[in-house]
């Protein structure tokens, strides 16, 4: 079956008891046992419940992998993966990833004696291989990388995990399953944060890891079991919702996306636009390669005028919500500087490429003139 077709029907079997045609939403936080000490699929909602195992099994199965595990946010999920390291382990992650995933790596994980090193990962992979060493575990990549929407290798990256023996993690949160798959590419887990596209209606929190590693699913479900940060009934029944219409949405606002770009490259008042679909973006032919007919939604541009301009921007604008988040059916707008990458020490945020201009656009459903116009006018009351 198409993607289309088992994001509606793949783990939303129509209910045996009434022949409902969506799974019931299960709130029990406990479930009777048949025997004592005798394990049944379902005991403690912590451990597994029907609505979430719905989720995960759907997910699971539009990501290439066998095992899904569904979390209360997408930092949750992350950090369960940071949780089957040991002190004097060592993490290799790009260097255009999520703020809260820079302050887990920097802020956290150093308290436990695991350290990390920020790398490039667009291009000849030189810095990342160079930064690998006898006590690295984990490679941590993000494409479309955030924010400034720059393409990583899946497959490269990949072989010299295997090289290496390291475990390789995708945050393809960006792009999500309908455009990219980076287990079919070689990498052994991917990341969503669920709040975002999965969701995609700005009403939930959650996150998902994603394998095919059986050996590796229980690792981490150990551990998030022990944990405990498991993704709640009503989040789940909410995720498995927003995956039936996930990739008319994404290839929908893709297409938005895309004309954006297009006519924000030719304003005047814009210095830089970060689109990997257009065709004078440095990663553009990895992300023809890796990416299915679409190039995402999400954006990032720089104007002339600095700090105070781009605040200016991003709070005139009357379609775009200044807001952090994104994967919405509404477009958001925002200014990593001072909001998602404001954890970032700012020696380490400027070399990355976050300059104080930047700006990061979430583009939603809304019809492309109107989204248009609201940048112009924003653009033209920032730059008086």
């Amino acid at each position: 079956m198409k993607f289309r077709t088992r994001a509606i029907h793949v783990g939303n079997e129509p209910d045996p008891a009434t022949g409902a045609v969506v799974p019931p939403l299960h709130l029990a936080s406990t479930f009777v046992q048949a025997k004592a000490g005798v394990p049944q699929e379902y005991d403690y909602a912590r451990s597994g419940s029907p609505t979430r195992k719905s989720f995960e099994t759907t997910l699971a199965n539009l990501e290439g992998g066998t095992h899904a595990l569904a979390f209360a946010t997408g930092m949750a999920a992350t950090t369960c993966v940071t949780m089957m390291l040991s002190s004097g382990d060592h993490i290799v992650a790009g260097r255009d990833i999520y703020g809260g995933t820079y302050r887990l790596l920097h802020n956290v994980m150093n308290r436990f004696g695991i350290g990390v090193t920020l790398v490039r990962t667009d291009g000849d992979l030189s810095e990342l291989k160079a930064a690998i060493t006898p006590r690295t575990r984990l490679l941590w990549i993000e494409t479309p990388g955030n924010p400034l929407m720059s393409i990583t290798d899946i497959a490269a990256c990949a072989e010299v995990a295997r090289q290496h023996r390291l475990l390789l993690a995708v945050d393809s949160t960006f792009a999500t399953p309908a455009l990219t798959r980076p287990l079919e590419l070689g990498a052994d887990i991917v990341m969503h944060s669920a709040t975002k596209y999965i969701g995609g209606h700005s009403d939930l929190l959650g996150g998902a890891l994603v394998v095919q590693d059986k050996a590796l699913y229980d690792k981490l479900y150990y551990i998030q079991n022990a944990t405990g940060p498991v993704m709640g009934p009503l989040e789940s029944y909410l995720c498995t919702r927003g995956l039936k219409t996930l990739e008319l949405r994404v290839r929908e606002q893709s297409r938005v996306a895309a004309q954006l770009a297009d006519w924000l490259s030719d304003n005047p008042r814009v210095a830089r636009v970060n689109y990997p679909g257009r065709a004078g973006h440095p990663g553009h032919s990895i992300a023809a390669r890796q990416m299915d007919g679409a190039f995402g939604a999400m954006l990032s541009f720089e104007i002339k005028g600095g700090y105070e301009a781009a605040q200016r921007l991003v709070e005139s604008t009357k379609l775009f919500a200044l807001a952090v988040s994104l994967g919405a059916v509404e477009s958001l707008i925002e200014q990593p500087a001072s909001m998602s990458h404001a954890s970032y020490q700012r020696e380490d945020r400027l070399a990355v490429g976050i300059s104080d201009g930047l700006i990061r656009v979430s583009v939603g459903l809304e019809d492309f003139e109107d989204l248009r116009d609201d940048l112009d006018q924003a653009l033209v009351s920032a730059l008086k």
